[in-house]
């Protein structure tokens, strides 16, 4: 009977991003895999696109030696619950799931497994996500750097300390989201004042793109790269101005704490 290695729990956005990753990189074979997810339509993805075995309820995946819970912060306790009898010492437990401490996961796991918590973000679908990973009870540096090509399958991913993970989550979990929403205003603001909506949101979303491209491919620092297009008297220079007048900085400061307390929020 073939062994599989990896089992996941959840094959929403990112779960299956994971998958694929994982399937599109060889870094695992489709046969090694097994998932399951209680929406029938996101099975078939993942056996038809991805070839991965989707079992008909949690304990398979559980039994794998690597477990990924790619479930929502809602759904985790009674995930934990139904598979606690099927996790050993030597589970590897790895949770996606936002303001989750591995504390609470121990727990509900009656101190069982070798518990590992990461936040990636959606940009993973197109391999170009970041995440952040983090050991929590038992989990040994070899489960750590496992759990690191995991992601890296992926994107990049970044080992730190789990004091670090809600921040990371208002940083760069929901990060994606607020590109999505400047670049809504940047399109709103371009169709007002004449272009066509299409021409705008292109304009917006490869200015983005670029701009993201250039800061990662150079050694200069965003200041430096904002500097210059700077030019004094020009229109940049009248853009930026009525952004500081209106604190545009703060609010983004602020909006991080306020994606930050919430995910600390959903781990009491």
């Amino acid at each position: 009977m073939l062994a599989y290695k990896f089992g996941v729990i959840g094959a929403g956005n990112m779960g299956t991003a994971i998958l694929r990753g994982l399937v599109e990189s060889e870094a695992m074979r489709p046969n090694e895999i097994v998932a399951h997810d209680p929406n029938i339509k996101r099975e078939q993805v993942l056996a038809l696109e991805l070839g991965v075995l989707c079992a008909q309820n949690n304990l398979l995946p559980a039994s794998c030696p690597h477990l990924l819970l790619s479930v929502k912060p809602q759904m985790i306790d009674r995930v934990l619950e139904e598979i606690e009898p099927a996790i050993t010492d030597n589970t590897v437990v790895i949770s996606i799931a936002a303001g989750i401490t591995t504390t609470h996961i121990d727990a509900k796991l009656k101190g069982k497994g070798r518990i590992i918590r990461a936040m990636p973000n959606t940009p993973m679908l197109v391999g170009s996500g970041v995440s952040a990973v983090a050991a929590g009870p038992r989990a040994t540096h070899e489960d750590v750097h496992w759990a690191q090509r995991l992601f890296a399958a992926s994107g990049l991913a970044i080992v730190m300390d789990e004091s670090m993970i809600d921040a990371v989550t208002g940083v760069s979990g929901s990060g994606p989201a607020y590109l999505f929403y400047l670049i809504e205003a940047m399109t709103e603001a371009g169709v007002a004042e004449g272009l066509d909506p299409d021409v705008a949101e292109l304009l917006a979303t490869q200015t983005c793109i670029g701009a993201g491209k250039l800061l990662a491919k150079t050694k200069k620092t965003p200041q430096e790269l904002r500097a210059m297009v700077t030019t004094p008297g020009g229109t940049t220079e009248a853009a930026i101005t009525h952004m500081e007048k209106h604190s545009v900085r703060k609010i983004i400061a602020e909006a991080i704490g306020k994606a930050t307390t919430r995910s600390r929020e959903l781990g009491k």
